[in-house]
Formats: structure tokens, sequence, C-alpha cells
């Protein structure tokens, strides 16, 4: 089962228009890599936190 942090980092792609290939470019992830991250398949260490930052700079970016 997927965490609630990605539940949330989601919901806020989604909010904001971000893609999974826009965030996954941002951390240098393939983006296969990436789904399998957000559905709770793979746990790499500190993804929670490397991915908001990156989704963070995205919305930022975005609405300048």
């Amino acid at each position: 089962m997927p965490a609630q942090w990605s539940a949330d980092l989601i919901g806020k792609m989604h909010l904001y228009g971000i893609t999974a290939k826009q965030l996954a470019d941002k951390v240098g992830w393939n983006p296969k890599y990436l789904s399998t991250v957000l559905n709770g398949h793979r746990t790499p260490k500190n993804a929670e936190q490397m991915l908001t930052k990156a989704l963070t700079e995205l919305i930022s970016d975005s609405t300048v």
C-alpha cells in the first residue's frame, strides 16, 4: 500500500498540472521507477524529501 505522503504528492501534481515525467526528470529518475516509488513498490531512502522538494520547485517554476 502506498504511503500517505505519495498520495498527497500525487494530489498536488494533479492540482498544479505537473506530470510524472516532469517530476522524474527533475530528480533524475526514469518515469517507470518513479511510478514504482509512488505506488509503494520501492522505498528508496529520502524519497519523500527528494520528491517533495522537486515538486515544490516545479510548482514554483510554473507559477512565476
